[in-house]
């Protein structure tokens, strides 16, 4: 039986978290390998709405989860997301979660950092979530970040804080901001410490022995393969590799064992924050879109931009992440439009691109190429089989596999993890 990897095919805000779940139930191991608690995951069980930034989903049915060391880690948000959870029922303990003894951690200086730099770029923001994601990154390749690892050796912190602190009183005080407080930050990791040590594991061996013995592992990707730092719109990017293969290197296993890759995307498009949006509707029917989608960020609460689906930069995504198949998410949304459009290519002045051009200013100027066909007027609301789709809601479903190349594995159209049409087994294959 092979394993999963889902990973977003967009801009993120698929509806991984679902997919994940209803995948996680036949799973023996869900993985988190990248990104933070910047990425947002909805669950709805039995008509009960969990909400997830860092746990990974598998968490909800008691299946083992394990954080890998490409995540960066917020201790005190993970101590108040394990309490949220737990408020609800669900049940977590050190033998149902495991975390990477190397992650890195997401400081209170990362945060401020993260603030300070959002505020001061005026026209040039990225639109990040402020929660230090991406200075919590710059530490750990900058070889100066504290470690989950460094919570048992607390006394033998000096060195690497000397390095920390060296790299931050720089960069606070061009922000007329006053050098870090060593002190109260060292006391800050002695009261979490205790809170995260119970869950601290050598990962990679737990993976790796659950290959051994033939358990499905299904890897959970976070954001978007169009966020990826360095395949998606740059600089509008998160600060990490969102692609299929960044499940090897942030989880300690092989690149043979991300087994079927499962591109998560939504039947139109969304994109939170700044950058490019070839497709964007600014328009009744965006506004239709968003209502109906219900588009606000989990993490943020920030309302999602909204356009038609691109064909054009999910072929992208398919392509770089090595996508097996994918899962149409929320298709019920398009009920009762009188037709439909999709992207189909690009053109800037009098040249056309079947692919988004690298530069920023290209990207800016980019028109869509569209496609119309024509709507249904029936409900996909809650269908479970292909019998209960409208003809033309299928027509959409097969033209969208002809233009991004890739077969529809898993359609989606509910909230509810049961409303899922089954096309093509993941871990069969």
């Amino acid at each position: 039986m092979a394993n999963v990897t889902v990973i977003g095919a967009q801009w993120g805000d698929e509806g991984k978290g679902k997919i994940v779940d209803w995948l996680a139930e036949r799973a023996d191991v869900v993985v988190r390998f990248q990104g933070g608690h910047n990425a947002g995951h909805t669950l709805v069980v039995s008509g009960k709405t969990y909400k997830l930034s860092l746990l990974p989903s598998g968490i909800v049915r008691g299946t083992l989860s394990v954080i890998g060391n490409g995540v960066v880690f917020d201790p005190w948000h993970f101590r108040d997301e394990v309490a949220k959870l737990k408020a609800q029922g669900v049940e977590i303990n050190p033998d149902n979660l495991h975390i990477a003894e190397t992650c890195p951690l997401i400081l209170p200086i990362h945060r401020d950092l993260d603030g300070l730099r959002e505020d001061a770029s005026g026209a040039g923001k990225i639109g990040t979530t402020r929660r230090g994601i991406g200075p919590a990154y710059e530490d750990k390749v900058g070889r100066r970040a504290i470690r989950i690892c460094d919570l048992a050796h607390l006394d033998d912190l000096d060195m690497q804080l000397d390095r920390l602190c060296a790299h931050h009183d720089a960069l606070r005080a061009g922000f007329g901001e006053p050098p870090v407080d060593r002190d109260a930050l060292k006391a800050e990791l002695a009261e979490i410490a205790d809170v995260i040590l119970p869950y601290a594991k050598p990962v990679w061996l737990t993976l790796n022995e659950a290959r051994k013995r033939g358990r499905r592992i299904l890897f959970e990707g976070a954001q978007g393969v169009l966020l990826d730092v360095d395949h998606g719109t740059y600089p509008f990017v998160t600060s990490s590799n969102t692609i299929a293969g960044t499940a090897s290197s942030g989880s300690g296993l092989g690149p043979s064992a991300a087994g079927f890759v499962l591109g998560i995307v939504k039947a139109y498009t969304t994109r939170v924050g700044s950058g490019p949006f070839p497709s964007e509707l600014e328009d009744e029917t965006g506004q239709r879109l968003g209502e109906r989608g219900h588009e606000f960020g989990t993490v943020t609460g920030r309302k999602r931009r909204c356009g038609w689906f691109d064909a054009v930069l999910v072929r992208q995504s398919a392509a770089v992440s090595g996508i097996t198949g994918v899962a149409l998410t929320k298709l019920d949304v398009l009920d009762g439009f009188d037709e439909i459009k999709i992207c189909t290519g690009y053109r800037i002045g009098d040249q056309t691109y079947d692919y988004l051009p690298p530069h920023p200013q290209d990207q800016a100027k980019v028109e869509p190429i569209y496609e119309t066909i024509e709507g249904w007027s029936e409900s996909t609301f809650g269908a479970r089989s292909w019998a209960e789709l409208p003809a033309q809601a299928i027509k959409y479903i097969r033209r969208v596999e002809e233009l991004i190349q890739c077969p529809v594995a898993l359609v989606s159209t509910s909230p509810e993890r049961e409303d899922t049409i089954l096309v093509r087994d993941p871990f069969a294959d």
